[in-house]
């Protein structure tokens, strides 16, 4: 090696931010095994590359000790006084023993060790970058699809949409651009492993602070959302600004805002709701589009007991229970709803 590589290095600490030194000791170390390797060598040795030549260097290690038991490690303290008069024991004695022909593995030990330092920074750039967008919303597109398993090209690494995060009956097909939502990001030895949803709560919430800049900005808060994948989601919203609609805005300018969002999760149902502190008004709300009659809470145990009319029973409940359920998940409350007759029947 020689100053041309010094000056390589340098340039891969200017290019890469890969510190030179972590460069040069990472090097040192890995050519002490090489040289163990290829010289057969059990002796301790030390290897030193010149900061400003490129120059390495192999120096066997020896201690000094009143009485030797490995030669190849040790050495007594008569011989070493006779090397010089001031070594005393425990001190460590070195001899250069660089093989002539040292400098060409040096070389391509080098350039391992280089290349990996360098993937390696690399791979903690990407993961610093997307270890800090957890809990984000991030465009990529769909590289492949292998075993159930949806591979998405973020650019700079692949993310992996699971089964269980992917939206029930929608398909993803090579090319296609898709939001998801980063759910966790964990470094592994073969980089940073990105891991996201189509189906988390919080694909929602993110897409309405891109779709609405009152929630943007913070005069519309989401105070709660409940959701079905692919079907229906609730999402409940509190203005801080009393001349705003939180409703409102979120619907926006003949549903435009509402219906990008639908679009971009394939046709599934949104009901936009005002959230309220009264949670008779909150159960009540939260059960859209049925018409609730009355509203009983037991604030205690949370539990709800809603009235609706006969013909809103099945409204209220839903298909298969799902507008009952998503209630109760928005609210955070126990809802038992019954129809008017019902209600007097029990009376």
């Amino acid at each position: 090696m020689n100053t041309e590589f010094i000056e390589a290095l340098d340039q891969i600490q200017k290019d890469k931010g890969v510190s030179k030194d972590i460069l040069i000791d990472a090097i040192e170390a890995a050519l002490i095994s090489s040289y163990k390797r290829n010289f057969g060598s059990a002796q301790n040795v030390r290897v030193e590359i010149n900061r400003e030549t490129g120059e390495v260097h192999v120096y066997s290690q020896k201690r000094v000790v009143e009485d030797v038991e490995d030669e190849l490690l040790e050495i007594s303290l008569e011989e070493a006084k006779e090397i010089d008069r001031n070594y005393e024991v425990e001190d460590i004695i070195e001899r250069e023993v660089t093989p002539r022909n040292f400098g060409r593995i040096a070389a391509q030990t080098a350039k391992q060790v280089v290349v990996q330092r360098i993937r390696e920074a690399e791979r903690g750039v990407v993961y610093e970058e997307f270890i800090n967008r957890e809990s984000d919303i991030i465009t990529g597109t769909v590289a492949r699809v292998a075993k159930g398993m949806v591979y998405i090209n973020l650019g700079k690494t692949e993310a992996m949409l699971g089964p269980t995060e992917q939206i029930p009956g929608e398909e993803y097909n090579h090319g296609d651009r898709l939001k998801t939502y980063i759910v966790e990001v964990k470094k592994t030895t073969k980089g940073p492993q990105v891991l996201v949803s189509r189906t988390h709560p919080g694909l929602i919430k993110r897409l309405f602070e891109l779709e609405v800049p009152e929630i943007h900005d913070g005069t519309v808060e989401i105070k709660s959302i409940s959701r079905e994948a692919g079907s229906r989601t609730k999402i409940a919203v509190e203005s801080k600004d009393p001349n705003v609609d939180a409703v409102g805005a979120c619907v926006g300018p003949k549903g435009a805002r509402v219906q990008t969002i639908v679009d971009e999760l394939k046709g599934e149902k949104i009901d936009i709701i005002k959230y309220s502190e009264d949670p008779t008004v909150f159960i009540a709300s939260a059960l859209s589009p049925a018409k609730v009659t009355s509203t009983e809470v037991n604030a205690e145990n949370k539990t709800a007991k809603v009235v609706v009319p006969d013909y809103q029973l099945s409204l209220a409940i839903g298909k298969e229970g799902q507008n009952a359920r998503l209630a109760a998940k928005l609210t955070a409350w126990k809802i038992d709803i019954k129809s008017e007759s019902q209600a007097k029947a029990k009376e």
